[in-house]
């Protein structure tokens, strides 16, 4: 498959199988991540690689995380049950350096490229994803919880699993839509 397909043909999958997942295959999808670019190469990615009873890390998480906000217990208990979607779930976090010559927002930058890395390279060994983030994602609850530093944030989880369906579709808005060409600049 060329990496023109890849891109284009890649779907979020949020539906898996339990099956497990060789550990092969998951440390390519690791070892694509690791390749996104960086500026000045502080590779600012950190992984947890969450299976079987690990998943329970996550999920205790998002419990502590739903009490911080507010939720009644059977809210907050209904939360750990998210990580029973995939039998592998990937968090993925950015540790930003300490330098001052470094923007931490490229650091962002270099953590989701990491991200997209390893939804393509999962798409190219035929298995399914789900990227997800949202605010529980950027507690200080999940901070903790991984012990990230304090300019530490999780990014995001991969949800990743063997496709229960794989004619997924997508479209998008034509590029000529969002793209303005300036061939000339005057002021």
């Amino acid at each position: 498959m060329s990496i023109s397909e890849s891109i284009r043909n890649r779907r979020s999958v949020g539906k898996v199988k339990p099956d497990p997942i060789a550990r092969e295959q998951i440390e390519q999808i690791l070892e694509a991540g690791i390749w996104a670019p960086n500026h000045r190469l502080t590779e600012p990615w950190k992984f947890f690689v969450l299976e079987g009873d690990g998943r329970y890390k996550l999920g205790d998480a998002l419990v502590n995380v739903a009490r911080a906000e507010g939720a009644d217990e059977a809210k907050a208990a209904s939360a750990r049950d998210k990580v029973e979607r995939a039998p592998v779930i990937i968090a993925v976090a950015v540790e930003p350096v300490d330098n001052s010559k470094v923007i931490e927002l490229e650091e962002y930058g270099a953590v989701f490229a990491a991200i997209q890395n390893m939804l393509l390279e999962i798409h190219e060994l035929g298995l399914g994803a789900v990227w997800r983030s949202g605010e529980p994602c950027y507690h200080a609850e999940m901070n903790k919880a991984f012990g990230l530093s304090e300019k530490g944030k999780m990014l995001g989880f991969i949800y990743l699993g063997v496709p229960e369906r794989t004619d997924l579709t997508s479209k998008r808005t034509p590029f000529a839509e969002k793209t303005e060409w300036i061939s000339e600049y005057t002021k």
